[in-house]
């Protein structure tokens, strides 16, 4: 009876969203191509985490092409340039082939384009709606846009942009149940962190041009979903900074931190601005106040339960798309 209820509960949901479940799966089994668009990893041991939304994104769209995209000139230009060094390739037999040719987001629209794919969705892995997702929704909203005389030489019948993990602004969905879906992915942080007697800190990337409110209700929902466990989350760039969680630690009288990474992949900030041993490292402030400090280097991506979020957000822009 229960399984009843929820089920007439999530068809009636779906109809006041204009969305027919029949529709829906349609409309995702119609898709030609899936764009997985990150910032990129130059780090082999870092890659786990867009692998693993890879594999997530191809349960969920088994017939469409899933490529990659960095959105970094530099991190691309690395893989490019390992593309001919046969030594580095040996020496990392398990690097898939596609990231020796990794394009940037447009250059990988045309590729799509040159090969016929007429539907495609491109998901971001961004953690929230900063600048960078803005720059790849600019990209997509002008290459969506293009229209012609004739409608079949349009080069894509629809491009539509999946959301980041904790959401965007907007009513449908709200981004506090996707802040609480990401809170709700990370119960294993919490285990290790009350295991350890020590305090949960996340270390985001933040940014200096928009505000960064979506960090501090994520702490704010972890810490009224997980009461066991105080979690603090500060970011690299922008606000909340280091000072915040520093000067939170210290009003606790906090011994031990569990610290990692909040964003996708453990790539550079994660093992030298978090974990490093510099002396504005992350790790070694902490360490100069008398904190134990333990680091574990692993991106978000690297967590199925999150990244099965990035590939809901790819279905949910599919069936939302108001286009053809």
């Amino acid at each position: 009876m229960k399984k009843t209820t929820l089920l007439i509960l999530i068809v009636s949901l779906l109809s006041l969203l204009g969305i027919n479940p029949a529709t829906a799966a349609t409309q995702k089994k119609a898709v030609d191509a899936v764009v997985i668009a990150s910032f990129g990893t130059s780090y082999p041991e870092a890659l786990e985490a867009i692998l693993t939304i890879d594999k997530e994104m191809r349960k969920e769209f088994p017939k469409a092409e899933i490529k990659h995209a960095f959105t970094s000139n530099i991190i691309r230009g690395i893989w490019h340039e390992r593309a001919g060094d046969a030594a580095w390739k040996k020496a990392n037999r398990s690097v898939p082939e596609w990231l020796y040719e990794v394009k940037g987001p447009l250059a990988t629209f045309g590729a799509l384009q040159e090969e016929g794919k007429k539907r495609v969705v491109v998901q971001t892995t961004h953690v929230y709606a900063g600048e960078e997702y803005l720059d790849l929704k600019a990209y997509v909203d002008a290459v969506a846009g293009i229209d012609t005389l004739r409608a079949k030489w349009k080069p894509f019948s629809f491009m539509t942009l999946g959301r980041p993990a904790l959401g965007k602004a907007g009513v449908h969905p709200e981004y506090h149940a996707d802040i609480e879906k990401a809170a709700e992915t990370l119960a294993g942080d919490v285990k290790k962190a009350k295991k350890m007697g020590a305090v949960l800190v996340y270390m985001g990337h933040g940014n200096e041009v928009f505000p960064s409110s979506a960090y501090i209700e994520f702490q704010k929902a972890m810490n009224a979903m997980y009461p066991e466990v105080t979690t603090l989350v500060g970011t690299v760039e922008g606000y909340p900074s280091l000072d915040e969680v520093t000067f939170a630690l210290k009003h606790m009288k906090a011994k031990k931190v569990f610290m990692k990474p909040f964003m996708v992949v453990a790539g550079d900030h994660a093992r030298n601005d978090m974990a490093g041993d510099e002396d504005d490292a992350w790790k070694t402030v902490m360490e100069k106040m008398g904190v134990k400090v333990t680091c574990e280097l692993k991106g978000l991506g690297e967590n199925p339960e999150w990244a099965k979020i990035y590939a809901k957000h790819a279905v949910d822009a599919v069936t939302v798309h108001k286009g053809h």
